[in-house]
């Protein structure tokens, strides 16, 4: 689902937190971490521009690095979505920690966006503005236009998010922070 209102006081004040509670113990954790700081602190400043619902992240820049074993994603990626193979996977270091969980994505004309992200905002109990208020439980926006995770129906394409079970879709709103990278593929 696309468009959504932007986050709350309460989750833009969280925005300059959400950094710091991943272990970087490899060459490639400290990358990942040095990345999403500075996603982060750049995220932060849009806090008010986000609840106008007029701020969108630009693209990540793709990264030089390995893929993370059994995914099409790098190690740099905390999460990695593979819209043909219709699953999605949650890494830590460089290494799959959860996953692969079956997904849907956009339909024609509804496409998900392909491409490096980082996760800009979160809502627990999102409600979409666009779409008569529908409920997008446990939602981790990540890409222009409102593009998020969340909780739905992995039957049927979406308008552009991806959508995930309640137990993934907790799972990835809990692990995924503020600045951590998403790859779609």
């Amino acid at each position: 689902m696309r468009r959504s209102a932007g986050p709350s006081a309460r989750e833009r004040r969280g925005r300059s937190t959400g950094v710091g509670r991943h272990r970087a113990s490899s060459a490639a954790g400290i990358l990942g971490r040095k990345a999403r700081a500075v996603a982060a602190a750049g995220l932060t400043g849009l806090g008010t521009l986000a609840g106008a619902g007029v701020a969108h992240a630009e693209p990540l820049r793709p990264v030089e690095a390995p893929l993370a074993d059994g995914t099409p994603c790098t190690i740099a990626a905390r999460a990695c979505v593979s819209i043909d193979g219709k699953k999605a996977w949650l890494i830590d270091d460089g290494a799959v920690v959860h996953g692969p969980v079956t997904i849907s994505t956009g339909g024609p004309g509804k496409e998900t966006p392909r491409g490096a992200f980082g996760v800009e905002w979160k809502n627990r109990d999102h409600r979409s503005a666009e779409f008569d208020n529908a409920p997008m439980p446990y939602a981790v926006f990540f890409a222009p236009g409102g593009i998020a995770f969340h909780e739905g129906n992995t039957e049927t394409s979406s308008a552009g998010c991806v959508r995930l079970p309640r137990a993934e879709a907790a799972h990835f709103y809990e692990y995924l922070q503020v600045g951590d990278r998403v790859e779609i593929v």
